[in-house]
């Protein structure tokens, strides 16, 4: 009782040929093909965009900071009094 037999499937698509008529369910048909297409392009650059981002090392931004940090510190000179007044 769950599954359709074939009259069902006959009925069904007597139904869509007088919903869309004859000419329009091959433009629908195209449509919903170029859509599935699009899809899967879709699907194909988002997997490679992944692979990508994958395949970059992450910087290690803790070790750039630090090393940043104590080389400025070092370098510092108190600014020279003497050219502001000049």
């Amino acid at each position: 009782m769950g599954s359709f037999s074939i009259w069902h499937w006959v009925v069904v698509l007597l139904i869509v040929l007088l919903l869309f008529g004859a000419k329009r369910i091959p433009e629908l048909a195209k449509g919903l093909g170029s859509g599935i297409k699009n899809f899967k392009n879709a699907v194909k650059e988002d997997e490679t965009e992944a692979a990508k981002t994958a395949d970059v090392k992450p910087v290690d931004a803790t070790a750039t900071t630090t090393t940043t940090t104590t080389a400025q510190a070092t370098e510092q000179k108190p600014a020279n009094t003497d050219a502001t007044k000049a």
